[in-house]
């Protein structure tokens, strides 16, 4: 719920293992910052509590609770923001399902999620679904760009405690197959604004009989926005997806596809529902009639498939499933999200997000598991080329050079362009499925012709835009990136791609701006670039990398995967256009699993890392914008304490009897403390957390005793996607002695 007075920083409510750590870590921060003045409040963006607020007037006046996100949207405008993002949940409709059907349990009259809207109602409800489906939250709060990079005690420590990589073979047969022509890549055609076709722009489809409908109207393009169109094939990509399975087959490699579905929630889900009903082709055509009456959405997974048919006879049941094994028996042998229940890489286009599964597989040797719980070769579709190229590059570099060694390498941090929902990542509105044969034109606001693509039914189109302030932004933080660091920059920019070749007269334009006298800027390629990243990064060399949106999700998972670390360990600053700070806490691919351990047994391992170093960010950031020299000092020493927290080792470990989350908080507080009780900036902070050092120390193993009693046992939190605050309370915080010691900071 959001405050009624404005807090000093934002702290965001959101999903799955982030929110239960949240359990244990917010009173710790709101107490810590209390003494300083800060105030630190709540927001929730989690996905139950986005839907929540879709449906206010079927809601009791206890249930409602205001749209947070679209206040936040507002909020990230304002000069004095300073917001904390956790990982949340990006929904695929699965997702979106499951979460409705628990709030019904809980008593929230929230409507089923319409496949097929055809009353108004329905139409209704599904438009409103469609506002917490897929990263609705990025586009609305990054009106800044990205500045992503690992902390130098985090670097410093992976190199110091690598983590395992998997061995490279030089007869490995793990390859990137992707389409080259028909797809996005391909076909984009892109320009660039002027005075005289500014204005509002249309979207509209030209069947063979010249008959126009319009798609999308009263879309807004500024003189300087850069706007793409393009579209890809599905008959091209169809044959692409059969002819890679066979491929896998002869190779005798595992078949995988990859996708961001959950960021790209229009394009990629319809693009993974092909490949379902490709792989599957003779179970699609022999039950198309009874999937029909089912309502089976293939762009849902093969897991849509398995629930919907358990409505039917067993026998009917039984024969369905035995052709799906059918299939899979005649292979290729398919890559598994979890092996051991069965669930394939095409169960849910949520579970093969390409930035966190091509990445984990890299890092593994090029290998991922089959059916047969063991590792393999694989052959990764990733069917659009406009950045698979990157990917093949990486395996290539692996296979010739063999495993990075974190203890030596360097790194790639990144600058991203991805304000105002700045390319791929803001083209939802402006994604449409070709409704026949024909034309799918942009139409400027002078009412000309922008651009112009032939489509056959079915055919993906989108249309991206990119606003000249946050190009101009982008590069601004480039370069000062690179000069605060001394370290090379690299734009990734392939001249020969319709787009790129827009920015690159830009970027030409804005450096001259700037004062680069001694820097080293470079324009390449993004498969030049990663080539030449990866191997300087070999020769333990730093290279920035300064991408467009989507190349910023993939290069700080793939590079930080490499290097023995996690994106959840990343520093993922926005400064914002407007001249707040939005502080991300990294990546929360591995959640889910988390949340399934800690129910189990009590024991979560989230790692909190990312959440301390946005802290100590924000509270710096604090600092500067209020002139509070207290939050300064909390800035300084809370970063001190973060570094001798790895130093010291004291990260959750995996299993029931090692450190868990909420044990790593008792050491960071411990550490916090004693460090605000050793500076001698603050006298008063010296004085108020000198006892609470002093007691946090002394009273360590009763504190410990009492977490460790309750580990080992289920616990129930009420819910997964909404569970009960109290519930994870008593189970996060379950030392009444720590809690003591840090409440009577208040």
């Amino acid at each position: 719920m959001a405050e009624t007075a404005q807090p000093d920083i934002i702290y965001t409510k959101v999903d799955e293992a982030p929110e239960l750590a949240s359990g244990s870590f917010l009173p710790i921060i709101q107490s810590f910052t209390k003494v300083a003045g800060v105030n630190v409040g709540t927001m929730d963006i989690s996905l139950a509590g986005r839907i929540i607020a879709q449906f206010p007037e079927r809601l009791t006046d206890a249930q409602r609770q205001p749209d947070d996100l679209a206040l936040l949207g507002e909020m990230v405008l304002d000069p004095n923001a300073n917001i904390i993002k956790l990982p949340n949940i990006s929904a695929s409709i699965p997702q979106i399902k499951a979460a409705v059907k628990e709030l019904q349990e809980q008593g929230y009259n929230i409507p089923d999620f319409p496949d097929d809207p055809k009353t108004d109602e329905e139409k209704d409800f599904r438009a409103r679904f469609n506002k917490v489906m897929g990263s609705a939250v990025n586009p609305v709060l990054r009106q800044g760009n990205s500045d992503r990079r690992a902390a130098a005690s985090v670097k410093n420590y992976a190199k110091s405690n690598p983590h395992k990589m998997g061995a490279w073979s030089k007869d490995s047969k793990t390859n990137v197959a992707t389409m080259g022509q028909n797809d996005f890549a391909s076909n984009e055609v892109s320009a660039t604004i002027t005075d005289q076709n500014a204005g509002k722009a249309r979207i509209e489809f030209v069947d063979a009989s010249g008959n126009a409908t319009v798609l999308k109207d009263g879309i807004k393009i500024d003189a300087g926005d850069v706007v793409d169109a393009t579209s890809m094939n599905v008959k091209a990509l169809r044959k692409f997806m059969k002819e890679q399975k066979e491929v896998a087959k002869q190779q005798g490699v595992l078949f995988s596809l990859h996708m961001k579905a959950t960021m790209m929630k229009i394009s990629d889900p319809i693009i993974f529902g092909h490949c379902v009903t490709t792989f599957f082709e003779d179970v699609f055509t022999k039950h198309a009639n009874t999937f029909k009456e089912l309502g089976v959405n293939p762009n849902n997974g093969l897991g849509d498939v398995y629930a919907k048919i358990d409505k039917l006879p067993a026998d009917k049941k039984q024969e369905i499933e035995n052709d799906i094994k059918a299939c899979l028996d005649a292979g290729p042998e398919m890559a598994m999200v979890d092996s051991d229940k069965g669930i394939t890489n095409l169960h849910v286009p949520s579970d093969i997000i390409i930035d966190a599964s091509v990445a984990a597989f890299i890092r593994n040797g090029g290998k991922m598991w089959g059916p047969d719980g063991k590792e393999h070769d694989t052959l990764a579709l990733i069917p659009d080329s406009s950045y698979a190229g990157c990917y093949q590059a990486c395996i290539d570099f692996c296979r010739d050079n063999g495993a990075f060694d974190p203890t030596t390498m360097g790194s790639v941090p990144n600058v991203g362009l991805m304000a105002q929902k700045a390319q791929e990542y803001g083209s939802h509105d402006k994604t449409f499925e070709a409704p026949g044969n024909g034309k799918i034109r942009v139409i400027d606001g002078a009412g000309n012709t922008l651009h112009e693509l032939d489509v056959e039914q079915g055919d993906i189109f989108r249309s991206c835009i990119v606003k000249d302030i946050p190009i101009q932004d982008w590069v601004k933080l480039a370069i000062n990136r690179s000069r605060l660091s001394n370290t090379p920059v690299v734009f990734w920019l392939d001249k020969n791609r319709a787009h790129d070749a827009q920015l690159i007269e830009k970027l030409n334009t804005y450096l001259k701006d700037h004062d680069t006298n001694g820097l080293d800027i470079q324009v390449m390629s993004p498969l030049e670039a990663m080539k030449h990243s990866l191997q300087r990064a070999k020769e333990g060399k730093d290279t920035i990398s300064a991408t467009g949106n989507v190349l910023r999700d993939y290069l700080t998972d793939k590079c930080v995967n490499l290097g023995g670390r996690r994106s959840a360990k990343m520093l993922s600053i926005v400064p914002l256009i407007k001249g707040g700070g939005l502080f991300e806490t990294g990546a929360g691919g591995s959640a889910p699993k988390h949340v399934q351990q800690f129910v189990k047994e009590g024991h979560l391992r989230w790692e909190s890392l990312g959440e301390f170093m946005a802290l100590s960010e924000s509270l710096a950031h604090l600092a500067r914008s209020k002139g509070n020299a207290r939050a300064q000092v909390l800035a300084d020493t809370l970063e001190r304490a973060t570094g001798k927290l790895m130093e010291n080792k004291k990260s959750p470990g995996r299993e029931v009897g090692q450190l868990d989350n909420a044990g790593t908080h008792v050491y960071l507080s411990l550490y916090w403390a004693q460090e605000l009780a050793n500076q001698n900036d603050d006298a008063a902070l010296k004085e108020k957390f000198g006892p609470i050092a002093q007691n946090l120390e002394s009273n360590l193993d009763k504190i410990f005793d009492e977490m460790n009693a309750a580990k080992g046992k289920a616990v129930d939190i009420g819910g997964y996607f909404r569970p009960d605050p109290a519930k994870v309370a008593a189970g996060m915080r379950s030392s009444s002695t720590f809690n003591g010691i840090v409440e009577s900071l208040n």
